[in-house]
């Protein structure tokens, strides 16, 4: 049933304007521009200023203290804390001898026996497998098109610090995000639209592929799920009460979208339930959002106040495999609600955490990053993150281009920073304070033009004291240790 424009203006009235912000992350602001609408209430407007309480009335600042320089020169973190290098492409080796690929994105971590934890890590190659030094490895019936460089590999860690890492799928293209599923898979995204004889490619890409971290016989014969449609996809999450799929559309000219899968009636998901899916099950949607006054809301970048709250109704894709259109461009520009590089996604507190990265002049209105919070039973969309266009991202300080996130066992969200200049890791607690967990110190540019790769694939271990995440390029997977502590809520 369809979320009219009229019902959602009618709940708004009732509730007033600012209807309540629900979930784990109550209002979140990062510096510079931002405003945290929780503590307008206390007089603290600004830039993400302010102190977190202790639970005795004392104010401390949030997160773990300043970032103390890497003498490796790979990662600064805060006192007490420490990293150690999981795979790093062309050093670490596979169990069948080959390099580890290159270009680490999305990762999901997922508990095995005996302590063990296993994460299923996405390699971000685009094109042919002869442009890269090190693309994932053809292995015997894991390969889907045997030209193509990209897939992901499955990574073991153990108690006793040893490792091991073997091909989740390969011959796929461009993995950049994804997401884990209820059922214990990793769902690996083709950021890419090539199909067929373009770019050197055998087979038609830009699909999502189900890969089993815990059963390599599961991923034998890789089967795209082509329900979930062909275009530029980013990640993807699953409602585990309601079974719809979530995803995003990383695009420009015109901007990406925001998709539903709604599975077709009788469907219970479970392992290797999705490959087995009718190239046209479902029903695959697109969001159009509206304001409270019930106007239309053609992108996401037009919300300029942390707390703005849109209705959601979903729009049918007309041709989801975009046999001659791309997906996104099936649409008029009043029939759908688009944003700029709809980036990482995470499912947490009963809905879908959504990145926007940025917006520049292809959208109506420039930031430097978005959380969006989608809450499935109101079938809204809530603003909880704004950053404002970072003026000298070369200083570091400033956040700017959201990327991975995941929702933190220790309150709030944890951020992977691919914006210009300095890169971090950074978090947000749940009353709005933002703070550096880590600095990527790796210059893989020059002295005189320095250069530090982006962050992807945050994800804590299923224990919660492992803070996984990786440097880009050259691939480096890294697993942070420390004084992890909860954030206490701003007292009223």
């Amino acid at each position: 049933m369809a979320f009219t424009r009229r019902e959602f203006t009618r709940q708004s009235a009732l509730t007033g304007a600012g209807i309540a912000l629900t979930g784990t992350v109550a209002a979140l602001a990062t510096a510079p521009g931002a405003l945290a609408a929780e503590d307008s209430k206390h007089g603290h407007e600004g830039q993400g200023h302010g102190h977190d309480h202790d639970g005795h009335g004392h104010s401390r600042e949030p997160g773990y203290g300043p970032l103390l320089p890497d003498p490796k020169g790979i990662l600064a973190l805060p006192a007490g804390f420490s990293y150690k290098v999981i795979t790093h492409s062309g050093v670490t080796k596979l169990e069948t001898g080959e390099y580890t690929p290159s270009n680490h994105d999305g990762t999901a971590a997922f508990e095995g026996a005996r302590g063990v934890t296993l994460l299923v890590n996405n390699h971000e190659l685009n094109g042919t497998r002869a442009g890269w030094a090190h693309p994932v490895p053809l292995t015997d019936g894991l390969v889907y098109d045997p030209v193509a460089a990209g897939g992901c590999t499955v990574v073991e860690t153990r108690r006793d610090g040893r490792t091991a890492e073997w091909v989740g799928i390969a011959g796929t293209s461009t993995n950049c995000a994804g997401g884990s599923t209820p059922w214990g898979t990793w769902l690996t995204c083709e950021e890419t639209e090539d199909k067929a004889g373009k770019n050197g490619l055998l087979k038609d890409h830009g699909y999502v592929f189900e890969v089993d971290p815990y059963d390599k016989r599961a991923n034998r014969d890789p089967r795209p799920i082509k329900a979930f449609g062909r275009y530029a996809h980013e990640a993807v999450v699953i409602d585990p009460k309601r079974g719809h799929a979530y995803l995003t559309e990383d695009a420009s000219g015109p901007n990406g979208l925001f998709y539903r899968w709604v599975p077709p009636q009788g469907f219970e998901h479970g392992r290797g339930k999705l490959r087995t899916l009718a190239d046209d099950a479902g029903v695959l949607q697109a969001t159009k959002c509206f304001d409270k006054s019930g106007k239309f809301v053609d992108d996401l970048s037009r919300a300029t106040q942390i707390g703005t709250v849109y209705g959601v109704d979903w729009v049918d894709v007309p041709d989801r495999d975009a046999k001659t259109v791309s997906v996104r461009k099936q649409f008029g520009a009043q029939d759908v609600t688009r944003a700029r590089k709809l980036e990482g996604m995470w499912w947490g507190d009963g809905g879908a955490y959504v990145v926007s990265s940025f917006a520049r002049g292809e959208s109506p209105v420039a930031h430097d990053g978005q959380v969006w919070f989608y809450d499935p039973k109101r079938r809204t969309l809530t603003l909880k993150v704004l950053l404002g266009v970072n003026a000298d991202p070369s200083k570091d300080g400033a956040f700017d281009g959201p990327d991975n996130i995941t929702v933190s066992p220790y309150g709030g969200l944890v951020i992977s920073e691919d914006g210009e200049g300095v890169q971090h890791l950074f978090g947000a607690t749940e009353s709005g304070r933002t703070y550096p967990i880590a600095r990527n110190e790796l210059n893989i540019g020059t002295e005189a033009e320095p250069e530090y790769s982006e962050f992807t694939g945050v994800t804590f271990s299923p224990d919660g004291r492992t803070l996984f995440a990786n440097i880009q390029t050259p691939g480096i997977m890294l697993a942070i240790t420390g004084p992890w502590k909860r954030h206490p809520r701003r007292e009223q």
